[in-house]
């Protein structure tokens, strides 16, 4: 009788183990792929000092615009250009490449490409000629 319940008692702990050690991995290319993308997705807002504007950046090339929103009627809505070219050959893109930094100056931030260490200033700024781009040395 002994032996017997030290067979089934060793059963069963060989059993709970093994199956606690079991994980259901859905290892499809599209769910990898999604993954990979809800990491480094493509497009990121970031927020301005201005309730209403943000910054969307093409995380793969630096190309930017600014974002208003508007709750009132006959407002202005839509989005503004900040850079529409992009800042890297296209077999250079790679999503989350590049990211933004606010300064503490409301209407400027800093461009960082994460690979290569490149940095700019970015200005956003409702009238056109107060916009731009320009690399750092």
């Amino acid at each position: 009788m002994a032996i017997r319940n030290y067979i089934v008692i060793t059963f069963l702990i060989l059993f709970v183990f093994r199956s606690q050690g079991q994980t259901q991995q859905n290892n499809s290319p599209v769910t990898k792929q999604t993954e990979k993308q809800v990491e480094n997705p493509i497009y990121r807002l970031f927020p301005t000092e201005n309730y209403w504007t943000f910054i969307k950046l093409d995380t793969r090339n630096g190309k930017m615009w600014q974002v208003h929103f508007t709750i009132t009627e006959g407002e202005f809505e839509g989005e503004l250009i900040l850079n529409s070219d992009s800042l890297v050959l296209t077999t250079e893109e790679v999503n989350g490449r590049f990211t933004l930094y606010p300064t503490k100056n409301m209407y400027n931030f800093i461009l960082l490409d994460q690979m290569d260490g490149r940095t700019y200033q970015v200005q956003w700024n409702s009238d056109k000629e107060k916009r731009f781009v320009s690399r750092i040395y």
